[in-house]
C-alpha cells in the first residue's frame, strides 16, 4: 500500500464536486464529537476524582476513633462451633459516649468471644454516630481515580452517542435524497435520443 501523504487524514473535508451539505455537516460533527469526548471525560473524571478525594480528606479529617465498651459477650449465634476460633468477628452491641457526653449504643465487629465490657475501638463522625474506619490517603487517592475514571468514562460517552444519533439522521435525510433524485431521473435513463 502507497502512502499518500497526509491529505488521507483529511479526507472529509478536502474539496470534492460530488460531496453534499450532509457530508459536510458529518464531517464536522465526527470532528466536534472527538473534541468534545476527549474534553467531556477528561474534564468530567478530573472533577469527580478531585470531589471525591476532597470528601473522603474530610472524613478523615473529622471522624474519630472513640473506646466503646461491649455491652454483652460476643458470640456468633449462627455457628456456636466458631466460639473458641481466634481471628473471627461477629456483630456484637457496644456502648460509647459522644461528643455531647450522651451515652449511645450501636453494632460493631468484635473479636468472637469477647466478654462484656472489654474495651473496642469504633469511629464516630462529628455529631458521634458510629461510621465506618475512613480511607488512608493512598486508599483515597485509589478510589477517587477509580471513580473519575468511570464517571469520565460514561460522561464521554455522551458526545459519542450524540454525533451517533446526529450521523444517522444525516445518513437518512441522504438516503431520502438519493430516493427522490432516483425517481426524477430514473425512469429517463432508459430513452434515447431520437
Amino acid at each position: 500500500m502507497a502512502f499518500r501523504g497526509p491529505r488521507v487524514w483529511l479526507w472529509r473535508l478536502r474539496r470534492n464536486p460530488l460531496k453534499r451539505r450532509a457530508d459536510v455537516v458529518e464531517s464536522w460533527v465526527l470532528l466536534a464529537a472527538c473534541v468534545l469526548t476527549v474534553l467531556v471525560g477528561v474534564v468530567v473524571g478530573l472533577c469527580t476524582a478531585a470531589s471525591v478525594e476532597r470528601g473522603l480528606a474530610r472524613e478523615r479529617a473529622e471522624w474519630r476513633p472513640v473506646e466503646a465498651r461491649l455491652t454483652d459477650r460476643a458470640t456468633d449465634s449462627a455457628d456456636p462451633q466458631a466460639l473458641g476460633s481466634s481471628g473471627a468477628y461477629v456483630w456484637a452491641k457496644v456502648r460509647w459516649a459522644a461528643p455531647d457526653g450522651s451515652s449511645r449504643t450501636g453494632q460493631a465487629r468484635v473479636r468472637q468471644g469477647s466478654g462484656a465490657g472489654t474495651p473496642v475501638t469504633v469511629w464516630t463522625d462529628r455529631e458521634g454516630r458510629l461510621v465506618s474506619k475512613p480511607a488512608t490517603a493512598s486508599q483515597a487517592r485509589d478510589r477517587a481515580a477509580l471513580a473519575g475514571a468511570l464517571v469520565g468514562v460514561s460522561a464521554a460517552t455522551l458526545p459519542v452517542a450524540g454525533a451517533r444519533m446526529l450521523c444517522c439522521r444525516l445518513e437518512r435525510r441522504r438516503v431520502d435524497q438519493w430516493e427522490a433524485e432516483w425517481a426524477r431521473f430514473g425512469p429517463s435513463w432508459g430513452r434515447t435520443a431520437g
